[in-house]
């Protein structure tokens, strides 16, 4: 049984509703969360598949959606997923069918406000029709077909008679050894052998004198008198070289020249805290205490002439005017016939681009449900209308459903009088540490104070490269009110992270610190007791922001990074509301040239926006998404 049955306009209009009335007013009132929620996660965010099924998670109810592009109509109807109601798509189309004809008879009358209320009596009878259908299909389908209506009936005595190729039965293993010993027969007959064709004289003799330099005495191969001999070309034998022994480690003499090759101390500085380094995190020392403002990954923006069909190509051949316009649609709805070409090809555009090949088959199957049966305009071309639909789809993929402000988020935590907890995650090697370090360096430009929590105590040199980082930093900027801008807390390897964390949050809590960035261990999304390990700190901790840092440089492998992470993040929590990925970190942004599908699929997966994005090694390259120049870079 059907719960509900919605049918409204892509504005937002509620045209007409139908709810069962064994239903409570409380089961009732779930109904609209869902129906939000379903325009939110799908209709706008450009999920719309061919399935057209959709379930809240953790719910028990679950809806199926049809979209009618050429007036803009959605129609929704709701069930118990743990029903298996046959007949939903086949509702759907009769339902959209009837209140097609009349919403057109309202448009033509001018009435566009007109009451619908009068289809809820075409709609029993359309279910009850609907139904009955398909028991009828169910039970066809159950039914064992008849003798006569299966292929054997079709099959006679004679055509299951195997012949040979002379007319007469297949013989038995008699025939089959006369027929051996003819061919052995055969086989011992002399074979005539037809002459060859007489050869003229001369080619006769160049064949003769071409064997006579081929062979030599006994039938070997002789060589050419002006071809040279391997051995004669090497170079004569040198004598042994010795071999030079490091006096140092052999007790050997050193003289002054050795010595001063062996002299090491030679460049060393006297202030063992001088970093010679320095300048390879920040080249331009003019930009500290001026990268408050973060920039945009910007690409060129100049539009490409747009594709034409075949059919224009081959009319520019012809010479005719009218050859142009049979790369146009007008004034009738498209079809997927029509659309499968172009989409194709933009399929295989966004897998060039790195888009992960089930993101964009998903991708497009959207724009095809976006489009199909829409009617376009008489001049407009098929091509330049589908890149159109899917540009905007792409460019509300990349624009957040929330807006992720960290500075904002820290100054309400600070007037709060509490420290803002950020916690970084994702596989080895992906670069967290050094991707931290940069959003350390943005947030001192911003005049906070931070504090790095070395949770990482399973990857050797963890703990060090962070001491690193934290001691360049502060050396960019001077101690305020005797204290530094950056400290590190660690407790060494081998420890609990989740523990560390703790005691970091509580210690910055303490001396008025007002960020905490937590650092993490690389772990593989497989690994099931590092996952329950994260998955322990977060739940633990509560931070304010979970950052899952990942490459630009992958592509498939992105979904699956991401769903699993997720995944284990809500197993594995003891939270009732686990806390999951927050944000997106693109690292080796720089190296992708125009490749840039990553941010596609990692959006599209997660949901989630892509807060940073690094392009480069310095800690100035640290930059936010600009959606509109990665979506002409995909669309180029």
């Amino acid at each position: 049984m059907l719960d509900f049955f919605s049918i409204f306009s892509k504005g937002g209009i509620l045209l007409w509703c139908f709810k069962d009335t064994m239903l409570s007013a409380a089961e009732w009132e779930t109904f609209t969360p869902t129906i939000n929620e379903l325009i939110k996660c799908v209709l706008l965010q450009e999920r719309a598949g061919k399935a057209n099924y959709w379930e809240k998670p953790g719910g028990q109810l679950a809806l199926k959606y049809k979209l009618d592009n050429e007036f803009e109509l959605v129609f929704v109807l709701g069930y118990q997923k743990m029903l298996a109601l046959a007949y939903l798509d086949k509702l759907l189309d009769e339902i959209q069918l009837r209140f097609r004809d009349m919403f057109l008879d309202s448009l033509k009358a001018g009435d566009v406000f007109r009451d619908f209320s009068s289809f809820g009596a075409d709609f029993p009878k359309i279910l009850k029709y609907v139904e009955k259908e398909s028991e009828v299909e169910k039970i066809a389908a159950q039914k064992p077909r008849s003798f006569d209506e299966s292929k054997k009936s079709e099959k006679s005595i004679a055509s299951m008679i195997v012949k040979s190729k002379e007319g007469e039965q297949g013989g038995g293993k008699k025939d089959q050894k006369k027929k051996t010993v003819k061919i052995a027969e055969r086989a011992e007959e002399p074979q005539e052998v037809e002459p060859e064709e007489d050869l003229d004289e001369q080619v006769r003799m160049e064949n003769l004198k071409k064997l006579s330099m081929g062979k030599g005495r006994g039938g070997k191969s002789s060589k050419s008198p002006n071809m040279k001999s391997p051995k004669a070309g090497k170079a004569g034998k040198t004598g042994k070289i010795s071999t030079t022994w490091d006096p140092v480690l052999y007790g050997g003499k050193v003289n002054k020249e050795e010595a001063k090759m062996l002299d090491r101390t030679v460049g060393k500085p006297e202030d063992q805290d001088q970093d010679n380094q320095l300048t390879q995190f920040v080249p331009d020392l003019n930009v500290v205490g001026k990268s408050k403002i973060l920039g945009s990954v910007d690409y060129d923006s100049e539009d490409e002439e747009e594709e034409v069909g075949p059919a224009v190509k081959a009319g520019g051949k012809s010479g005719g005017m009218f050859s142009m316009f049979s790369s146009l649609v007008g004034s009738k709805p498209l079809t997927r016939e029509d659309l499968s070409p172009v989409l194709e090809k933009l399929r295989d555009n966004l897998i060039g681009k790195n888009v992960a090949s089930e993101v964009a088959s998903d991708l497009i199957e959207s724009v095809m449900v976006k489009l199909e049966g829409s009617v376009m305009g008489t001049f407009q071309s098929l091509q330049r209308t589908v890149k159109d639909t899917l540009t905007a789809s792409l460019m509300k993929l990349l624009t957040p459903k929330r807006r992720i402000d960290i500075l904002r988020d820290v100054l309400e935590s600070k007037e709060n009088r509490k420290p803002y907890v950020i916690t970084f995650c994702g596989v080895n090697g992906v670069g967290k540490s050094t991707n931290l370090a940069k959003i350390c360096f943005w947030l001192i430009e911003n005049n906070f104070k931070v504090l790095i929590a070395a949770c990482d105590t399973f990857r050797a040199g963890a703990v060090e490269q962070l001491r690193t980082h934290t001691r360049r930093l502060n050396s960019l900027h001077p101690e305020t009110d005797g204290k530094p801008m950056v400290q590190l807390y660690e407790k060494g390897y081998g420890k609990d992270a989740a523990g560390i964390a703790m005691e970091a949050i509580n210690h910055a809590r303490d001396t008025n610190i007002d960020v905490v960035l937590v650092d993490t261990a690389g772990r593989m999304q497989d690994n099931e007791p590092l996952m329950r390990s994260l998955a322990k700190l977060i739940s633990v901790n509560g931070p304010d922001l979970v950052l899952f840092v990942g490459e630009a440089l992958v592509g498939n492998e992105a979904i699956d990074q991401l769903v699993k992470f997720n995944a284990a993040l809500a197993d594995h929590s003891s939270q009732e509301n686990p806390h999951t990925i927050d944000g997106i970190v693109l690292t080796k942004f720089d190296t992708i040239d125009d490749k840039v599908g990553s941010s596609i699929s990692m959006t599209y997966i997660s949901g989630q926006p892509i807060v940073f994005v690094g392009t480069g090694q310095t800690y100035t390259d640290l930059k936010s998404l600009n959606a509109k120049a990665v979506v002409t870079a995909l669309m180029k």
